[in-house]
């Protein structure tokens, strides 16, 4: 893996609920995946309320807990976020971050992009090439023919990573909800892919997403009930993991819906779990044929 300073290169203000930087170092030299990024996931370390930046000099495995330990005005805040596209080649290799920009309160992240100047600092944790390090979710099955690609603004950066890898074949929709119309982005994506936007516009958050999803599948619905008390905020479920421990089943355990669908879905963990329940309960669709993440959850601190 790569732990690293960047220092921002370029920063533009991309839409009125978004801000992109450029993140810049020598290092990024080795920065990369065998393959797509995809939804490849890096994390950054924003300098504390000081402006001080934590030092990861001669970091070694233990890195994590050693930065965990410090006390937590010293350490800073570390953020999850997609990488959106990579720049250059060499010591000129450039990491583009879309960062949203939450309404208040809001957290360090959106706090530091709103503020972000052109050499500015921070730690960045990514994929080092040729070295195995995870965070890529997008992970179609070789029998799907159709996707379904779904998410808020918080999830926009890696639908849109997503759609410019795929080959020019693919086949499938995205549903993407962003605040309001003025987010709303030109995305390269095949010409088999049906980008659609949803912007709230002051709207209750996910109404909109939701049942433009399930009319989708063929089965609308106005609203999918969630007792609060059921959302899970770390909601985490891949055709190879669950946040829940529950074993995910071997081929041939489920019956299988919507043949050839692969859905990747990811945002506000509400959102995701009401679409999760949809799909895998009430349609009866295979969870191998699922991907779906909750990024974050209104009103709760986020860890990292």
């Amino acid at each position: 893996m790569l732990l690293i300073e960047v220092e921002v290169a370029v920063v533009e203000r991309l839409t009125p609920s978004y801000v992109r930087v450029q993140l810049a170092s020598p290092a990024l030299a080795d920065f990369g995946v065998d393959g797509p990024l995809y939804d490849q996931r890096i994390k950054l370390v924003f300098p504390n309320a000081a402006g001080e930046l934590a030092s990861f000099e001669g970091a070694d495995a233990s890195w994590f807990g050693t930065w965990l330990d410090r006390p937590v005005e010293e350490r800073g805040a570390m953020r999850t976020y997609t990488v959106r596209e990579v720049l250059g080649a060499g010591e000129g290799t450039r990491v583009v971050v879309d960062i949203a920009l939450h309404e208040p309160p809001c957290g360090p992240g959106s706090l530091w992009a709103a503020g972000a100047r052109v050499g500015d600092r921070l730690v960045l944790l990514g994929p080092r090439r040729g070295v195995a390090y995870g965070g890529i979710e997008f992970a179609p099955p070789a029998s799907s023919s159709r996707l379904l690609l779904v998410g808020d603004e918080t999830a926009l950066p890696a639908i849109a990573a997503i759609l410019a890898d795929l080959p020019d074949t693919a086949r499938g929709a995205a549903y993407v909800e962003v605040p309001i119309s003025g987010d709303m982005q030109s995305l390269a994506a095949p010409p088999g892919v049906a980008v659609t936007w949803l912007p709230r516009n002051g709207a209750e958050r996910s109404t909109r997403l939701i049942a433009a999803v399930t009319s989708h599948l063929g089965a609308p619905v106005a609203a999918v009930a969630v007792d609060p008390d059921e959302i899970d905020p770390d909601l985490w479920e891949t055709p190879t993991y669950s946040s829940s421990g529950e074993a995910i089943p071997e081929s041939g355990e489920e019956a299988q819906a919507l043949d050839g669908l692969y859905a990747w879905i990811a945002g506000e963990s509400a959102m995701v779990t009401a679409l999760r329940r949809h799909l895998v309960r009430d349609l009866g669709v295979d969870r191998r044929q699922v991907a779906f993440m909750g990024y974050w959850r209104v009103g709760v601190s986020m860890k990292s």
